[in-house]
């Protein structure tokens, strides 16, 4: 993965918080899809072909687990990395998230000037 990072699908139930963190990263110079649910992001992610993606943990109907579940069964996300964003970042807990696939885990509330360096950074890490 000698590549430039450009495409990030979020996923973010909450839409303020959505909205928050689609201004940062696009500040950031990145591209991104925003999802409101794990459903939506699965059924954009073929098509959008994301380099990063950034998933809420706790969301209703399809959590950030399941999500990641259903996004690793696509041939196209099958190994994108992938980083969570919560507030829950209790060790054990960032384990659990790292043990499910995640490459690291960014807490909330999140500082919007400095996510999409954040974000550039653990893309650069995981590859």
């Amino acid at each position: 993965m000698n590549e430039t990072l450009e495409r990030v699908l979020y996923v973010e139930d909450d839409p303020d918080i959505r909205a928050v963190g689609e201004f940062a990263l696009g500040l950031g110079g990145l591209t991104v899809k925003s999802c409101a649910s794990g459903d939506e992001a699965v059924a954009a992610a073929p098509a959008f072909c994301p380099q990063l993606i950034l998933l809420d943990v706790m969301m209703p109907g399809m959590d950030g687990p399941a999500t990641l579940e259903a996004l690793r069964a696509l041939d196209v996300t099958a190994a994108t990395p992938v980083v969570f964003m919560t507030a829950k970042v209790q060790p054990t807990e960032v384990e659990v998230y790292r043990g499910m696939g995640a490459v690291d885990v960014i807490p909330k509330p999140f500082d919007p000037m400095t996510l999409a360096a954040a974000i550039r950074a653990i893309y650069v890490r995981a590859a």
